[in-house]
């Protein structure tokens, strides 16, 4: 690790431990979205109320229905039909994630394209996580698709620390370096005061630990092994790692990575 590298890790843990850096906070939309799917109750007109408040991430959730994936003998037009195909909880999660990718944004472009990047591959990472969860478990592939698009989270800091300081900026390798060693930590940080599911809190953090062994398959196995799938250039065999194991996922083969990258094309 270099010497710029050393100090910016160094400032900004210190300014994480003294609460000064900054954290972004979750838009009031994703906060009204929550609210209503904490109503068990809550109806398909209630739900495109809430969500109809903002005219861009509505049809965000149009298109989504729309896509390859998804699409059916019909195009859906209206957020309701939207709301009605995809079902309230998927509805709410994903347009949860949607709204987050307002939040990816920036004043230099060379922090806009890395921010870009980021939630490209979070979009990717997403795809996958809600095609392993719908073939290979029986948890929620609404909530592993939400881990998916939040697991990098903690780059966004590191970006917004980054614009104001030129250095790190010229220096990509040392920015890079920077935004793998503290977006785990802040990760959990960011998720922990927007009061994420329990079972996601500590994703950005744990996702992290290629050994991490549990007793039974959680989201933080499937955005793992989502996330191994989307690095083309792995070091280590899929198979080798416990989350594959508590996946269940097929031995001696590697999964077809290709039929699951089909998936991204959803959420695009």
């Amino acid at each position: 690790m270099n010497k710029l590298a050393e100090m910016v890790q160094a400032q900004l843990l210190a300014a994480i431990e003294n609460d000064d850096l900054v954290l972004p906070t979750l838009p009031e939309v994703a906060l009204s979205i929550r609210e209503a799917a904490e109503d068990s109750e809550i109806s398909v007109s209630a739900l495109s109320k809430v969500i109809g408040r903002d005219a861009a991430l509505s049809a965000r959730l149009i298109k989504v229905v729309n896509s390859p994936l998804l699409r059916a003998a019909v195009e859906v037009t209206d957020l309701h039909t939207a709301i009605t195909r995809l079902g309230i909880n998927y509805s709410c999660n994903l347009s949860i994630g949607l709204v987050i990718e307002q939040i990816f944004h920036a004043r230099s472009s060379a922090v806009e394209q890395k921010l870009r990047d980021i939630w490209a591959n979070s979009l990717e990472v997403a795809g996958i996580s809600y095609e392993l969860c719908r073939r290979f478990t029986q948890l929620k592939p609404d909530q592993a698709t939400l881990g998916g698009l939040v697991h990098q989270i903690g780059a966004l800091p590191v970006l917004i620390y980054a614009e104001e300081h030129n250095e790190l900026l010229s220096d990509p390798v040392c920015l890079h370096y920077v935004i793998e060693q503290i977006q785990p930590v802040l990760g959990d940080k960011i998720l922990s005061a927007w009061e994420f599911p329990e079972q996601l809190i500590k994703l950005p953090g744990e996702i992290q630990d290629l050994d991490r062994r549990t007793d039974k398959v959680d989201y933080i196995d499937v955005v793992q092994i989502a996330r191994c799938l989307s690095q083309r250039g792995r070091s280590r065999p899929l198979a080798a790692l416990p989350a594959y194991r508590h996946l269940g996922l097929p031995q001696g083969t590697e999964l077809d990575v290709a039929d699951l990258l089909e998936a991204r094309s959803m959420l695009r």
